[in-house]
């Protein structure tokens, strides 16, 4: 079956048109990361809008240059949530309304279960069952995965998601937005001379704590010169405390429910240092490691498509109505 995946929850919009059999056909992404740069960060209302102008054509683009017209589609899948209720509401009722018009099921896509599976879009996916570390600007999760829907959470971020404090870590040191990137890119001309903490790495348990690493950053770069060279090693010690700390508790993950396959996903599973320390890791573990190709790293269409396809085929699709939930934990999933 050719399921159309749609993708609004933040700040980019995506669709992709993902077949059961044949896989990925083709996926398309808008950015507006522009736009929000000048603000420095997402406004809400202007997403809203933009998601408004950019979805439809988009649409149109990808069924054009996958050659397939819209009686060609067998379902509809779109992010539901969790993310910014306006864009969210964007996405479900344009999918709803083409899936009433089409005449074909709709299925409303955990933003967070698309970002879980995005790696079995790859040419050697992950078998079940595996540990899926998901780290995204507004999530930081430990999931035990035993199959599609059958998930358990292990541990998750207390305050803030550690895409959340890269972001405001690089604010505080006047980087711009997007903060995560960049913050990234300025580590590599720096040398972590200072020791930053490890967040509730000297406890038992999974679960994740950042804000008071972004304090003691704020802390350590008033009392600096402030130099650029400065910035550059506040930023290097930074990124590699958020790695490691990353990485110890994936480390006991593993540990805990003794599998050997590992999962990374979300927008900041692309940062180079955190894919080099648990790559580290699950070689001393003798584990596995699976990751999305850059592209899926961050939000897409083709996660939405392939999750919704999951679940379509399973049989499960939604009614009339259009659903969207901004706060949506990952553990009421089936």
């Amino acid at each position: 079956m050719y399921v159309l995946g749609i993708e609004t929850s933040c700040d980019e919009t995506g669709v992709a048109i993902y077949h059961s059999e044949h896989g990925l056909c083709h996926h398309l992404l808008y950015s507006q990361v522009d736009m929000h740069s000048e603000y420095g960060g997402v406004v809400p209302e202007l997403a809203s809008r933009d998601h408004i102008r950019k979805l439809v054509p988009l649409i149109k683009q990808c069924l054009q240059e996958s050659q397939l017209a819209s009686s060609a589609i067998n379902g509809i899948a779109y992010t539901a949530g969790p993310g910014l209720m306006g864009a969210l509401l964007v996405g479900a009722a344009t999918a709803r309304s083409l899936a009433w018009a089409w005449q074909v099921p709709a299925i409303a896509v955990h933003h967070m279960e698309g970002h879980l599976l995005a790696p079995m879009l790859e040419e050697n996916p992950p078998e079940f069952p595996f540990v899926a570390l998901l780290i995204s600007g507004g999530h930081t999760l430990l999931v035990q995965v035993e199959g599609i829907g059958r998930y358990q959470l292990l541990g998750e971020s207390l305050d803030d998601a550690a895409g959340e404090a890269f972001d405001k870590t690089a604010k505080m040191l006047g980087l711009g937005y997007p903060g995560g990137p960049r913050l990234s890119a300025l580590a590599e001309q720096g040398t972590p001379q200072i020791k930053f903490p490890r967040p509730m790495t000297d406890r038992p348990g999974l679960d994740f704590s950042f804000s008071g690493l972004k304090t003691f950053t704020m802390n350590t770069f008033n009392a600096s010169g402030k130099t650029e060279q400065d910035k550059a090693d506040i930023a290097a010690a930074f990124q590699q405390a958020v790695a490691e700390t990353l990485s110890i508790k994936c480390k006991r993950a593993l540990q805990q429910t003794g599998l050997k396959r590992l999962v990374i996903a979300g927008g900041v599973s692309a940062n180079k240092q955190i894919r080099a320390s648990l790559t580290q890791m699950v070689a001393k573990e003798n584990a596995q490691l699976y990751f999305p190709r850059l592209e899926f790293c961050t939000d897409n269409g083709a996660m939405i498509a392939y999750a919704g396809c999951q679940r379509l085929m399973a049989g499960q699709q939604q009614g009339l109505e259009i659903y969207a939930r901004p706060r949506w934990p990952i553990s009421e999933l089936n």
